[in-house]
């Protein structure tokens, strides 16, 4: 795509016309894609590198928990809101903004660690730091992804240009996770875990330094900010995470859900997510306007999609630290093993895509939950005996196979017979379910886990130390044995946790069956909206209805 086109620039508020400007549509898509690149690769990329990060600075596993978490949390909480920072300051702004905050805190997590590691007593200062800089990642990402699809909308006309500029768009939201699988294995494994880090940060520079030759601002739109919604909700968020993983039990068996830390982190969540239904009930200009869930099969897409993205967190988590501390894989290693995975979603995706308007969504949804479950259930009887080949990949790939069956119908059926002032907002909440569901799915499937680990470790470790008194001991030195304890309470304590992975996916299933209805016909405008950029405008037309 190598084509130029006129482009008038704008004083952003909609002042004085500047000249008419020549926009080469192969570099802007160069810089949008990249973009969209550098959020997905943040993803995978640091969840190969997290044994690596757990063992540098100390992680609990509770802890360590957040790492992920605090991105995906300021993502999913802010990104309606950075959809509309776009519509109202305009996108090419914000865009470039996003891009630059997510630099700038790839690059002080960076430097905080290198300058912080030496310090006396200075792992907690670290962690602190580091968890802090993931959040800050966070907030940049729920700029970029909403500005950086909106973009294509003002940038590329209608028809086959826009059309090939939203499969290359695609394909590297797909394609990105399996590079950041690769690229954080070969990083970690070669370099540093540090380097996973930093590898956003030229990108970064050279795509907001590219950004204003190839991309023109679009027109600014009145409108407020619903800054009490995005900051109730958000808190709201992370008090229910932190109260969850907080309840987990410790390695001397002591359960914590009585402690006056959960019990106030969980009736804070209540009352701030109590507060932004009110708020969005009430406000005039409401991120979330509450009449997008009163069609039925709307509301029931989303919520599978929040089940969808609990399940698939808690899974890559756990498989990670799995495969790496049990198994002995290095990140390289592991980065490879996840490759058929992300070719079994790929795969599927495109089926699933060919047959919507065939079938429809519905047979889709249902063959698509009951796969994801049982590939799940069936992830769950892998042990530290288990091997690549027999344990791990047949329920890896019929658990993709679902997954991949799942995400296009469920954004069509998000997307069936939404009005257009309200299309934006309806293409956004998907992404938003998918991140704040896997923060909330990681809090609990962790607890569960964690949990389960602590117990199983006490009594091996108790019943290996009885049996040495009696004059049995264990095979194998002090060390081995307590190896050997650790990596089978660890493998009990997943095994826990994609069980109850299995059971969310299987609630979606339920929820499918009962509440989904939608028709092939009522896809037909979905199909349409999804096509175009516009589709997935944060904010699109938001501001005019209020």
């Amino acid at each position: 795509m190598s084509t130029t086109q006129p482009a008038t620039g704008r004083a952003a508020a909609g002042g004085a016309v500047a000249g008419p400007v020549r926009r080469h549509l192969g570099l802007a898509l160069a810089v949008i894609a990249t973009a969209q690149l550098m959020v997905v690769l943040d993803a995978t990329i640091v969840n190969v590198a997290l044994p690596d990060v757990q063992r540098a600075l100390g992680f609990s596993g509770t802890g360590l928990e957040w790492v992920v978490n605090a991105y995906a949390l300021t993502f999913g909480g802010l990104l309606l809101l950075g959809g509309r920072a776009g519509d109202i300051l305009g996108r090419r702004r914000m865009f470039i903004a996003g891009i630059i905050l997510f630099s700038l805190a790839s690059l002080a997590s960076l430097a905080s660690l290198a300058s912080l590691a030496s310090l006396a007593g200075g792992f907690a200062t670290t962690q602190a730091w580091l968890l802090a800089a993931r959040a800050a990642q966070g907030v940049g990402a729920a700029v970029i992804a909403p500005t950086a699809l909106a973009l294509i909308t003002t940038t590329f006309p209608e028809g086959p240009p826009r059309n090939r500029a939203m499969g290359v768009y695609s394909a590297m939201s797909i394609g990105g996770a399996a590079v950041g699988l690769m690229a954080g294995g070969l990083l970690t494994t070669y370099l540093s875990w540090r380097w996973v880090l930093f590898v956003n940060v030229p990108i970064g520079i050279a795509a907001a330094l590219i950004a204003p030759r190839a991309l023109t601002e679009s027109p600014r739109r009145p409108g407020s900010f619903d800054f009490p919604g995005a900051i109730t909700s958000t808190l709201g968020l992370a008090a229910l995470v932190y109260g969850l993983t907080s309840a987990a039990t410790s390695q001397n068996g002591v359960s914590h859900w009585g402690d006056t830390k959960v019990i106030v982190s969980l009736t804070a969540a209540v009352f701030l997510l109590a507060a932004f239904i009110v708020i969005e009930a009430r406000s005039e200009h409401a991120l979330m306007p509450l009449r997008i869930f009163r069609n039925r099969d709307r509301s029931a897409a989303n919520l599978i999609m929040l089940f969808v993205g609990t399940a698939m967190f808690g899974m890559f988590f756990f498989l990670t630290i799995f495969v790496q501390t049990v198994w002995g894989y290095s990140a390289l290693k592991t980065g490879i093993a996840y490759l058929p995975l992300v070719t079994a979603v790929m795969v599927m995706a495109g089926v699933s895509a060919a047959l919507v308007p065939r079938i429809g969504a519905r047979p889709l949804l249902l063959a698509g939950s009951a796969a994801a479950a049982g590939g799940m259930f069936w992830l769950s009887r892998i042990s530290e005996h288990s091997t690549y080949a027999t344990g791990l990949l047949g329920p890896m790939l019929v658990t993709a196979a679902g997954l991949g069956m799942l995400f296009m119908p469920l954004t069509l059926v998000a997307l069936s017979r939404v009005s257009d002032r309200d299309a934006g907002l309806a293409s956004s909440l998907p992404n938003v379910g998918q991140q704040v569901g896997g923060s909330i799915g990681l809090a609990i499937l962790g607890t569960v886990a964690w949990t389960v680990v602590a117990n199983t470790a006490r009594n091996l470790a108790a019943a290996a130390a009885a049996a040495a008194k009696a004059g049995h001991p264990l095979a194998g030195t002090a060390a081995q044995v307590k190896t050997a304890i650790y990596d089978h309470a660890l493998s009990v304590g997943f095994d826990r946790g994609f069980e109850v992975s299995a059971g969310i996916m299987l609630i979606a299933l339920i929820i499918a069956i009962a509440a989904v209805r939608v028709k092939r016909a009522d896809l037909a405008g979905a199909q349409a909206t999804q096509a175009s950029p516009a589709g997935d405008d944060v904010s699109a037309e938001m501001a005019e209805a209020g």
